[in-house]
């Protein structure tokens, strides 16, 4: 099949319509008021990390020289940077438009954004003072001079570009770096049930004269600017240097990496943008971009509450799991039958009680697991130290190249190491994504496995609003091939055979495709033949090219994809049998999961790997079978709650409009539909 851009939707613009998404929700008027502010910073902070890895790498085909358009799915890469800009203007447009409409909500319910221009004379000593004790000791600012090279402006830091003039022309300019460490937004004392809020951008604006008081000038303005820089990590070639080193190094690097985007408020003045851009040597292949009065916007995440909970999504209690209690030893309970907790509907407390009771467990010998995000407080960490402490061999393959998480996992991985921990840094040439555990425990003389299986990261803070399904069990047949990979880790010149689980690089293709293939014989020979997904994205062009091999020969397949999707559904000849939704709501949507007919008799897996070349090629993946027949009845139920979603799932297609699904069935909500669901589960 010859590839062009009508079989393939081009993966950074469908990202694009998957951010659009997200924008989507700061548009809707039924999301709390506070949780629009804090998608509109998840937004932005999206938008950040597409520039610094996936605009820069095509960027880096454009320097090289190449046309790109066999990488990039029948597009050249000068062309989608110049589309990508412009999708992205018009992106922040709108949501400026959303931010200045939520600001007048807030109006409404007695919480004022205010500027510079609004503060009146209660705030003004307040404000002073706020300054001088909390914001000026932690101000850079930098005088900008003809004869002195220009600061290396930070990787998506904000700036205040200072302008100074006078009435003879002479001009000064200046940059203050708005320090990390400051909270973004400052509360104001309240005036009777009136809130107000000022940002400490407005606040620095407010007291400029107080900053540059030491200069002679007659009009003082300020603008913003955010420079965002390639992410792309460079290793040095230093041999005697361990891999810890070269990565520390290569991190701190990153903040000096070649500009890709430039972000300023459309309102600076003319000569101001043209100083600055000849100053850092930015053209027209790196994307610039006219905004608003404030930058990183993905500040709004942490927007305070004001203790408004009535404009914020109620919390929600996680429940426990049927039959599997935090109160007595998970090994006797799952010796018996296999678990699925299904976060954040299920605690994930069950992970850590887990690696609790096996580090003081004293029959338990061998630990082995597998990090790719810990939380900034991991108890999960912390358990890992204690097993060691009490005499327990840990092992933990630890994934330091975790895109934004390298500098926290090579802290947790000296602390573990220090503590007597083996640590696994990978494998060379490919990222460990599977997210597995396994532990050997001696019982009558033998050894006995215990395990679980994951779609996310072992990590207590996005357990909280990421959906990941983690299978417990000790399958001793599982168990045995989750083992096989830990040896592959330590020695990986040797592939293992694995009769249950399917693993990446050596096997994912190959058995996906044989099971796709059962589906297409049993659809050519009328027999029961379709095919259910969920993951996070789908770009493989050989796994979209063996899905429309399917729908040509009838299979029914129906895809829940939340991120970029470059497979074209709906398509006469060629993807007719495919449907695709996506859901955007409460949660990040996050399990991986796939369901195939097998005439009536399906098969289930739990899956860390999304459909991408990168999952299944270039990464380390575990998908793991379910032979449970409660447990899969529980995902045919799951996948079936988010399939019938008519609130919050968007259809996509070949425009990439982002239609929300409507119909005339009863309405459905699938992530308040499937806690509902375990609710009722619980009370039986």
């Amino acid at each position: 099949m010859t590839k062009d851009k009508n079989i393939y939707i081009n993966r950074e613009l469908s990202w694009l319509q998957f951010n659009a998404r997200v924008l989507q929700e700061a548009a809707d008027k039924n999301v709390p008021l506070i949780e629009r502010l804090r998608f509109l910073g998840i937004f932005s902070n999206n938008l950040d990390e597409f520039f610094k890895v996936r605009y820069a790498t095509v960027k880096r085909i454009f320097d090289a020289g190449k046309g790109g358009k066999s990488e990039l799915g029948g597009i050249k890469a000068g062309e989608l940077l110049e589309e990508i800009t412009q999708v992205v203007i018009n992106q922040q447009s709108d949501s400026l438009e959303i931010l200045n409409g939520i600001e007048q909500e807030l109006e409404k319910e007695n919480i004022h954004i205010i500027n510079e221009t609004e503060i009146d004379e209660e705030q003004h000593d307040f404000i002073r003072s706020y300054f001088f004790q909390e914001i000026s000791p932690a101000l850079v600012v930098m005088v900008l001079n003809e004869d002195i090279a220009l600061p290396k402006l930070k990787d998506s830091a904000g700036y205040l570009t200072v302008k100074m003039s006078s009435k003879d022309g002479s001009v000064q300019y200046a940059l203050i770096e708005i320090s990390k460490s400051m909270d973004r937004f400052v509360v104001l004392p309240n005036k009777g049930e009136s809130s107000y809020i000022i940002m400490v951008d407005d606040i620095i604006r407010y007291c400029l004269n107080e900053i540059f008081n030491i200069f002679d000038y007659d009009n003082i303005t300020a603008h913003m600017i955010k420079i965002t820089r390639d992410g792309e990590l460079d290793f040095d070639s230093d041999f005697s240097k361990s891999f810890i080193d070269k990565l520390s190094a290569s991190v701190k690097h990153r903040q000096s990496g070649d500009p890709v985007r430039f972000v300023h408020d459309k309102h600076i003045d003319k000569d101001t943008l043209n100083f600055l851009l000849e100053r850092m040597h930015i053209d027209k292949k790196d994307s610039i971009i006219p905004g608003g009065r404030y930058h990183n916007r993905r500040d709004y995440m942490g927007f305070p509450s004001l203790g408004r909970t009535d404009l914020m999504y109620d919390k929600i209690k996680p429940l426990p799991v049927n039959g599997l209690s935090l109160e007595q030893s998970i090994f006797k309970t799952i010796a018996n039958k296999d678990y699925l907790v299904y976060t954040p509907y299920h605690t994930f407390s069950y992970v850590v009680k887990f690696l609790r009771e096996a580090a003081l467990d004293p029959k338990v010998r061998t630990i082995k697991i597998t990090i790719y995000r810990l939380a900034q407080i991991s108890h999960v960490a912390s358990s890992l130290i204690n097993a060691a402490k009490n005499g327990k061999k840990v092992t933990v393959s630890i994934e330091l190249r975790a895109r934004f998480d390298e500098a926290a996992n090579i802290d947790y991985a000296k602390q573990m190491q220090d503590a007597g921990v083996n640590m696994l840094f990978g494998v060379s040439g490919l990222k460990v994504h599977c997210k597995m555990c396994v532990i050997e425990r001696e019982e009558d003389q033998k050894m006995v496995r215990y395990g679980f299986v994951s779609t996310g990261n072992f990590n207590e803070s996005t357990a909280k609003v990421y959906t990941d399904y983690t299978l417990m069990t000790a399958n001793q047949k599982i168990l045995k091939d989750v083992n096989k990979v830990f040896n592959f880790f330590e020695v990986n010149y040797k592939v293992h055979r694995y009769k249950h689980i399917i693993t990446s690089p050596h096997y994912t293709k190959t058995k996906l495709f044989a099971l796709i293939d059962t589906e297409i014989e049993n659809a050519k020979q009328g027999k029961s033949a379709y095919i259910k997904l969920k993951m996070n994205s789908i770009s493989s062009y050989k796994m979209v090219d063996k899905l429309y091999d399917a729908s040509r020969a009838g299979v029914k397949i129906q895809m829940i994809v939340r991120g970029l999707c470059c497979l074209v559904p709906g398509i006469k000849g060629m993807s007719e049998n495919i449907e695709i939704i996506s859901i955007i709501d409460k949660f990040l949507e996050h399990t991986r999961l796939y369901i195939f007919s097998n005439n009536d008799d399906p098969k289930f897996y739990i899956s860390s790997a999304d459909w991408m070349t990168r999952n299944i090629d270039n990464r380390v993946e575990v998908s793991c079978p379910i032979y449970d027949k409660d447990i899969q009845q529980e995902l045919q139920d799951s996948f079936d709650i988010c399939w019938n979603d008519n609130i919050k799932a968007r259809l996509i297609n070949e425009i990439q409009d982002n239609t929300y699904r409507s119909n005339d069935e009863p309405k459905v909500r699938a992530q308040f539909e499937t806690y509902n669901y375990y609710l009722s589960k619980h009370k039986a």
